[in-house]
């Protein structure tokens, strides 16, 4: 079983380089440049999320998960795990960075099972601070799939590196909230309620929850009921404010529902009752 480490937690973008697998920890850290040399390590089938956007706020770390094979070329086998290290990393733009540890999401904790003498099958986590890691909210976009691999000498020291595209990518969304007030509780039948409420989003900047102007559903649950149903759609303001009115008829469950956008992702307020009487 080959174990790697690459977990920062407070390396800003701009910043530390993050240590790697096993018994060459600390050889990473003092390493010479890399040399831009071919390594014969094949990365291949790199899934992020499980093929999902990743939605993040602005405190909570993200762990997303990470699935990969490596492919080892002649001369390197399975039964040697230190020998090399191959990890994949996101990366925004069209071209990769120059030094993928200073503006990138990097590979946490991962473990690489031998298949056979020359192929690996790797699963892990991105880790993703979001103080730390995402510096604007441009952020929320496609991030591309870029791979770091690494080949030493038995001594611990540096033999080669190279940095690689590689197929797929992942979008990037900002976390959805909503909140919900209905009013006035309790309401007369036939009388008309107003539900208000506000539609924000992570803003990466501020570190904050900010307004967003978007397309989010009223839906209401009758009382003994286990399903919402859309009563109407309402647009949030730019401040992501939101009301409206309906008229009451029975007692239940009111909600206000955003499927999310291409850089916010989905929000479900929590349902306020209201009795009718």
């Amino acid at each position: 079983m080959n174990a790697g480490r690459s977990r920062n937690p407070r390396g800003r973008r701009s910043g530390v380089v993050a240590a790697v697998a096993g018994a060459v920890v600390l050889t990473t850290l003092t390493a010479p440049p890399a040399q831009a040399a071919p390594t014969g390590l094949v990365v291949s089938n790199v899934v992020v999320n499980n093929g999902k956007p990743i939605v993040v706020g602005t405190k909570e770390e993200k762990e997303p998960p990470v699935t990969f094979q490596v492919s080892l070329p002649p001369g390197l086998s399975t039964s040697k795990p230190f020998a090399y290290t191959a990890k994949p990393f996101l990366y925004r733009g069209a071209n990769l960075p120059k030094i993928p540890d200073n503006d990138s999401l990097r590979m946490g904790m991962y473990t690489c099972y031998p298949v056979n003498d020359w192929n690996e099958r790797c699963e892990g986590t991105l880790f993703i601070d979001p103080p730390y890691d995402l510096d604007s909210n441009g952020d929320a976009t496609t991030w591309k799939v870029g791979l770091t691999l690494r080949l030493w000498k038995p001594d611990g020291r540096l033999k080669a590196e190279e940095y690689k595209k590689a197929p797929g990518s992942v979008q990037l969304k900002r976390w959805g909230k909503a909140t919900v007030n209905a009013s006035p509780e309790p309401v007369k039948k036939g009388k008309k309620l107003t539900v208000t409420g506000k539609l924000t989003r992570a803003d990466w900047v501020k570190h904050t929850y900010s307004g967003v102007a978007g397309s989010v559903k009223l839906q209401f649950r009758k009382k003994g009921s286990s399903a919402y149903t859309t009563v109407k759609t309402v647009k949030s303001n730019s401040a992501g404010a939101l009301k409206t009115t309906v008229t009451a008829s029975v007692d239940g469950y009111w909600r206000w529902t955003h499927n999310g956008s291409s850089t916010t992702g989905p929000a479900t307020s929590t349902a306020d009752f209201v009795d009718v009487r």
